[in-house]
């Protein structure tokens, strides 16, 4: 239970001019730009290794105007990426917070690629739903996983400690004023440690059921494929010491996730000129729209599964990232020669199926635009071998929350600054809007190492300021 006791009297084990609550992407940017900045940083993470939603994700960070784009030949821009973000959301977050992220973003990768030798790459071989550039950078495996380590090994080699299995489960306050944390051990053991400036970087409440049931009741029975301890904590805190909240509906959902392997499929096999089909073997919707928003639309057809639908061309894409050759491996994507023998595979009506991808070819022979509104213009036609995943949808992890100023520090409800409580990632509103609609991919990683690095830079100044009068 998250909760907000006073401070008075109580005696700290030790003091730290930064701590910060999570281990993830957030939390460790964070304390590496905080540490830069001659701070003495504590990371408290509750797992027994350092991984959060981070390592569930592709690993994927959207960054304008950087030099792998100009390597590659991408034209781009901050400017560019904004107006991105504020179509994709129909103009529902905050533009001084998008135009913010998007200029910091570019600069964050290329000094963690700097300073910390993360061998970032831009993905240039296919678009994703809404950036009208390619600006997706990520790692070689594209793994979430091995962004988390390669943080985790330049936390370590910085010299910044990292207390895990640390369940930070209140906060010592004076009025608004963070004082300290007090932490549960796994044998129930408490320690309280004081701190100058608290950074939240626990991420949202997608795994709190009873907040999706209040802000997502539409996802409320979704698989959930974030980390389970995003329980709302940096919420609830934050909203127990007064903090502004916006856009506590808005998430990222996911319409592919295989099941039941439980393996994210990228959405390249959609945007490259793939379909799903239920299990009528029947188109159902506008795939091409974004994998946020066809979660739900996934979850309304018969048992909440359908099957994305592609073939050799798309999935020698796909294969550059690590949790598609795992769904390979487990055996999780069929392959058939025919349209009838890929049905039998999947045990649904080939008759059904086979003019569904009949009409597929001719809207790609015409450049058609299908009864969904999806333009199927200048996409390759699907050609055997075939390909299919059986898919369900998922909620991924929150988007709204604290509401930030441009130092990342959390705002009450007359936009006034709570002295010395930051927020970064999915702890703080992200810039999705209210709508599963409104998440242009790379949202959550976008705000986790942009704000990350903002409020790990801005809790170090103020201690430091704090120090020296």
């Amino acid at each position: 239970m998250s909760r907000i006791l006073p401070a008075d009297g109580i005696e700290f084990e030790f003091t730290v001019p930064v701590v910060v609550i999570g281990g993830g992407a957030a939390g460790m940017v964070a304390a590496l730009a905080a540490h830069e900045r001659g701070a003495g940083v504590l990371v408290l993470e509750r797992d027994a290794l350092p991984q959060g939603s981070t390592a569930l994700s592709a690993g994927l960070i959207p960054a304008p105007g950087t030099r792998w784009q100009r390597d590659a030949g991408i034209e781009d821009s901050p400017e560019r990426f904004a107006a991105d973000i504020i179509a994709k959301a129909k103009g529902e977050p905050d533009p001084l917070e998008v135009a913010r992220v998007a200029q910091v973003v570019g600069p964050a990768l290329e000094w963690l690629a700097d300073r910390y030798g993360l061998p970032f790459s831009v993905v240039d071989n296919f678009s994703y739903p809404g950036h009208s550039a390619r600006r997706m950078h990520g790692l070689p495996s594209r793994s979430g996983a091995e962004l988390i380590d390669r943080l985790r090994g330049a936390v370590e080699t910085a010299g910044i400690d990292v207390l895990c299995e640390a369940h930070v489960t209140a906060l010592h306050a004076d009025g608004a004023q963070i004082r300290g944390v007090e932490i549960t051990r796994p044998d129930s053991s408490v320690e309280r440690v004081g701190c100058g400036a608290l950074i939240l970087a626990c991420n949202g409440y997608g795994g709190n059921r009873a907040l999706v049931e209040r802000h997502v009741p539409e996802l409320a029975d979704a698989l959930y494929f974030g980390h389970t301890g995003n329980q709302g904590d940096a919420l609830l805190w934050g909203e127990a010491l007064g903090a502004a909240t916006r856009h506590l509906s808005g998430h990222q959902g996911h319409g592919s996730v295989a099941h039941p392997a439980g393996i994210l499929v990228t959405w390249a096999t959609i945007t490259e000129g793939g379909v799903q089909v239920n299990a009528e073997g029947r188109r159902f919707s506008n795939e091409a729209q974004g994998y946020s928003e066809q979660a739900a639309v996934v979850l309304r057809q018969p048992d909440g599964i359908a099957w994305t639908v592609f073939d050799e061309r798309i999935a020698a894409i796909a294969r550059q990232f690590e949790d598609f050759r795992q769904a390979e491996a487990m055996g999780a994507v069929l392959s058939a020669g025919t349209p009838a023998e890929l049905a039998r595979l999947m045990k649904i009506d080939a008759n059904a199926l086979a003019a569904t991808l009949a009409d597929i070819d001719r809207l790609k022979a015409e450049g058609g635009t299908d009864g969904f509104g999806r333009d199927f213009a200048g996409s390759a036609p699907l050609v055997p071998p075939y390909r299919a995943v059986r898919v369900t949808g998922a909620l991924f992890h929150t988007q709204g929350g604290l509401v930030v100023d441009d130092e990342a520090r959390v705002l009450d409800g007359q936009g006034t600054p709570l002295s010395n409580l930051y927020a970064a990632g999915g702890a703080a509103c992200g810039v999705s809007g209210s709508k599963a609609s409104g998440y242009l991919s790379g949202n959550g990683l976008l705000t986790a190492v942009a704000l990350g690095r903002i409020a790990g830079m801005a809790a170090a100044s103020a201690v430091s300021e704090e120090t020296s009068q």
